[in-house]
């Protein structure tokens, strides 16, 4: 699974992308959306706090990288990713349902009292 536009939906795979235009008004530029998804997954895959983010390595403060997951989140963006992963496997056979696991924090129990 090699092709990063799976795991980069904010950038379309066409090249009809159109540029950043210009920021409107003085100061810092917008950090690429590249970089802050390489520092979510590194947070995510080191389960580290978004103190240990170690700016270096992405260019990425921690308060950027927090900034835009919230925005993403509240977005949608990591449901939508999720389910493109899951189409492009189902479609390429390798999902094998047989083995599936249910979180019980995905899904809610249902109380069956005495």
């Amino acid at each position: 699974m090699g092709d990063h536009h799976t795991a980069d939906p904010t950038h379309p795979a066409t090249s009809t992308r159109r540029r950043t235009p210009p920021h409107p008004r003085p100061g810092r530029r917008r950090i690429p959306d590249r970089a802050v998804l390489a520092a979510i997954l590194y947070l995510t895959q080191a389960g580290c706090s978004w103190w240990q983010l170690p700016k270096t390595m992405f260019g990425v403060s921690r308060a950027t990288a927090h900034r835009r997951f919230t925005e993403w989140t509240q977005a949608g963006l990591w449901e939508r990713l999720h389910q493109a992963v899951l189409n492009r496997l189902g479609a390429a056979g390798d999902i094998d349902w047989s083995r599936a696991v249910v979180d019980s924090i995905a899904v809610r129990a249902e109380k069956r009292g005495p």
